[in-house]
C-alpha cells in the first residue's frame, strides 16, 4: 500500500480550507485517511499552516509520497529541509548537533522573512487606509461644492420673480395711450369740414351760348329759300 500526503478539502464554496492528511493513494480525495497531519487555510495573508511537525517528518522519512501542493507546504514549514539534514547524518556527513544548529539557523532566517512580510503587509494596509481616507475627504468636499452650487440659484430665482413688477408698471402705461385715443380731436375734424362746406355760398353758373357752325347756317338758308 502506497501512502500519500495530500490535501483534503473542507468548508463551503469560495471559503474552502484543507486538512493535510496521510492517506492511501487509492482512496478518494475526501475519503478515508490514515492520519490527519495539519490544516492549511489559503484565505489569510500570509496563509495559515498548522502541522504536526514530528509526525509529518516521520511519514516523509518512511517514504510517503506527496502531492505538489503538499510538497510546497512541507518545504515552507521546513519538513523537507530537516529530512535532508537527517539524511546527511545517515551518510555520516553531519552529526545530530550539526543538524539542530543548522535547522535552528534556518528557522531564524525563515521567521525573519515572515516577520518582514507581515510588516510590509501592515505598512501597505496603513497606506491603503490613508489613501481611502484621503479619497473620502475629497469626495465629501466635492459633494459639498455640488450642494452649494445646487443651492446658489435660489437667490437668482427670487430676483427673477421680483423683476416682473417693473414689467407690470410698463403694462399699465398704455392707459395714457388709450386716453389719447379717446380724445375727439381727430374724430371732430371731419365735422368742421362739413360745416365749412355747408356755409360756403352757392355760386350760380351761367351757361355760355352755343355758337352755330357755318354748315348749320347754310342749311337754314336753304330751308328759307324753298
Amino acid at each position: 500500500m502506497a501512502t500519500r500526503i495530500r490535501l483534503q478539502r473542507h468548508g463551503k464554496k469560495g471559503k474552502a480550507f484543507f486538512h493535510i492528511v496521510a492517506a492511501d493513494s487509492r482512496s478518494k480525495r475526501d475519503g478515508k485517511f490514515i492520519e490527519k497531519l495539519g490544516i492549511y487555510n489559503p484565505h489569510t495573508n500570509p496563509a495559515t499552516i498548522d502541522i504536526n511537525f514530528d509526525r509529518t517528518l516521520s511519514w516523509v522519512q518512511v517514504g510517503a509520497e506527496m502531492s505538489d501542493t503538499a510538497r510546497a507546504i512541507l518545504s515552507y514549514k521546513g519538513v523537507l529541509h530537516k529530512n535532508h539534514l537527517l539524511n546527511g547524518v545517515k551518510k555520516g556527513a553531519l552529526t545530530a548537533d550539526d543538524v539542530e544548529t543548522k535547522f535552528a539557523q534556518w528557522l531564524a532566517d525563515k521567521d525573519s522573512k515572515i516577520t518582514g512580510k507581515k510588516d510590509g503587509l501592515a505598512k501597505n494596509e496603513a497606506a491603503d487606509k490613508a489613501a481611502r481616507l484621503k479619497a473620502e475627504v475629497l469626495a465629501n468636499e466635492t459633494r459639498a461644492k455640488a450642494v452649494e452650487l445646487k443651492n446658489a440659484p435660489v437667490v437668482e430665482e427670487e430676483i427673477a420673480e421680483e423683476a416682473p413688477v417693473a414689467e407690470e408698471v410698463m403694462e399699465e402705461t398704455p392707459v395714457a395711450e388709450e386716453a389719447m385715443e379717446e380724445t375727439p380731436a381727430a374724430e371732430e375734424s371731419p365735422v368742421t369740414e362739413e360745416v365749412a362746406a355747408e356755409e360756403a355760398p352757392i355760386v350760380a353758373v351761367e351757361e355760355a351760348p352755343v355758337a352755330e357752325t357755318p354748315a348749320e347756317e347754310a342749311g337754314e338758308e336753304e330751308k328759307t329759300a324753298e
